[in-house]
């Protein structure tokens, strides 16, 4: 046997060892799946305060979906959800008291959990939460 088909064999070997194994501690049939989440990445959020922009901040926002529901078909409702939040922020800034490097994620996921059944019907969304924060300067911000 030639040496490249040596190292061929013992790869598929060790991958024929592992898959076998995750096989094995899979899941079982009584525990019950989660539901599928949708991440919406990079919103870019305004600042807004005593009038002008202050800041942007980039927020990731994770929609976990109802029953019956699954990302490819809320994938198409992205956009949707995403210029929903952006014009909302622009009406009435999710801003913290202070802080201009954060946003009020409960108020982001409130009002998100307010708007979706307009924007994807009802119980199409079951939680939604912030799960990134990232403002777009870091100094030379007022703090508190």
């Amino acid at each position: 046997m030639r040496r490249r088909d040596l190292f061929a064999l013992g790869t598929l070997a060790v991958a024929g060892a592992a898959a076998s194994s995750a096989a094995a501690s899979g899941p079982t049939g009584s525990e019950p799946t989660p539901n599928a989440s949708l991440n919406i990445a990079g919103v870019g959020l305004p600042i807004i305060a005593e009038g002008r922009i202050r800041n942007y901040v980039f927020v990731t926002v994770r929609l976990t979906l109802g029953t019956g529901q699954t990302p490819e078909t809320l994938r198409a409702k992205e956009p949707y959800f995403r210029d929903a939040l952006v014009r909302q922020a622009h009406r009435t800034p999710f801003v913290l008291a202070g802080d201009w490097t954060r946003v009020d994620s409960a108020a982001i996921s409130d009002w998100l959990m307010r708007a979706a059944p307009s924007i994807a019907g009802p119980g199409s969304i079951s939680a939604a939460e912030v799960a990134l924060q990232t403002p777009r300067r870091r100094t030379g911000v007022r703090q508190g």
